[in-house]
């Protein structure tokens, strides 16, 4: 797995391999969640050739209402994610949001993600650069993908060149969000492997109820299509029970709706190669 990842960013060449997938509960839970979705979705990707990398927020900072779940606690969940890698040999991702986070995280993880709200924010993308992890901005509901550039260029001024982007939809109103799959190449002409977040980009945010929504039945078709328009690599958080998780239930995938989804892909990933 380390081999992969320096592929990607040292050759540049990762259109002739087969997509990598980040996937993961939205959040930890608990250790027996993220337990049984790594061992999961790793046999899964193992069998099908995918390269995986495993995702869950230690802790949830942006959230509608002040009464949502935020995590079981920092070091807590930092130490379960390392664990996590440590014991399914996976690389690991995980979100910050501040300068002091991106220091604290980089002791238990491989990559850093830069939540899409915080895209340019200089003084987080710095931090991140610094502690010469992996880097992955997601694109800002409100950035089109030829501005992600100046992102990328931060990260890389302060000395880092493992740089990702992520594309999770562009604001469509107040409730909605929609994708332009030309951001996929946008991002790509920046030099650095471009992957679609299939399940954000399917939130309906805003609600009255203070609970984001989501509208899982289209991920088929956004991951379809991506990987059809040469995203690098897919983004799809999952859980074994979406109605009952404690962050973005709306729009995860059911994880034993994983397999089949990733089977199909991986027959698109060939057919455009």
């Amino acid at each position: 797995m380390e081999k992969f990842l320096e592929d990607l960013f040292e050759a540049q060449h990762y259109e002739k391999k087969n997509f990598f997938l980040m996937a993961g509960p939205c959040v930890v839970e608990s250790n027996e969640l993220i337990l049984e979705v790594a061992e999961k979705v790793s046999l899964i990707c193992s069998r099908l050739g995918i390269p995986y990398i495993f995702k869950s927020s230690y802790r949830k900072a942006n959230r509608t209402s002040g009464n949502s779940f935020t995590g079981i606690g920092d070091d807590t969940a930092l130490r379960m994610l390392q664990n996590i890698g440590g014991q399914f040999s996976l690389p690991v991702i995980t979100d910050v949001h501040t300068a002091e986070e991106a220091i604290n995280a980089a002791k238990y993880v491989d990559i850093l993600q830069i939540p899409a709200f915080l895209c340019r924010q200089t003084d987080l993308l710095v931090a991140a650069a610094k502690t010469n992890k992996i880097v992955n901005v997601k694109k800002g509901q409100f950035v089109s993908g030829e501005a992600m550039k100046f992102a990328v260029d931060k990260i890389r001024d302060a000395g880092n060149k493992k740089v990702m982007l992520t594309e999770r939809g562009t604001t469509f109103g107040y409730q909605d969000l929609v994708v332009d799959m030309r951001n996929i190449p946008a991002m790509q002409a920046h030099g650095v492997p471009v992957i679609m977040d299939v399940t954000h980009s399917l939130q309906q945010p805003n609600q009255a109820s203070g609970v984001t929504g989501g509208n899982p039945k289209m991920i088929g078709t956004i991951a379809r299509a991506a990987i059809a328009a040469g995203a690098d690599g897919l983004f799809i958080e999952t859980h074994p029970d979406p109605s009952k998780a404690k962050s973005d239930g709306a729009n995860m995938l059911q994880l034993d709706l994983l397999e089949e989804l990733l089977e199909q892909l991986v027959k698109i990933r060939e057919a455009v190669n």
